[in-house]
């Protein structure tokens, strides 16, 4: 399933797209919200992998303004709240991820993307 805790770690690997290739853009995104267990403990340990600027803007896309624009120094509950929320809970279930460089799309459909190349887009 595709959640911006996916999102924040796919870039674009077709051949000869080595740069501006991350984050991937959405489009004609469908959102499903479903509930997920919180672990403070979990959040804590993934948010120095977290690309946060990325982060922010897809969950702005998707509608979200809970997160600030900068990562806060001081990580408190309710902050971890509202990050669980956009990483874990907010679902993609249909729509599109596009490269930034070289427009390759991935479709996502039954929240699964399709992250394949073709074989002249391997490199």
């Amino acid at each position: 399933m595709v959640r911006l805790i996916t999102h924040n770690l796919l870039a674009c690997h077709a051949k000869g797209c080595t740069t501006n290739n991350f984050p991937l853009k959405l489009q004609g995104i469908v959102v499903e919200v479903r509930e997920a267990e919180f672990n403070a403990e979990f959040l804590r340990g993934f948010l120095p992998r977290i690309e946060w600027t990325a982060l922010v803007n897809a969950a702005r896309e998707l509608g979200d303004t809970s997160l600030p624009t900068e990562m806060p120094e001081m990580v408190d509950n309710d902050f971890l709240k509202n990050l669980h929320h956009v990483l874990l809970e907010m679902h993609i279930d249909e729509g599109a991820m596009i490269c930034p460089n070289c427009g390759h799309k991935y479709p996502i459909l039954n929240g699964i993307p399709n992250m394949l190349l073709a074989e002249h887009e391997i490199g």
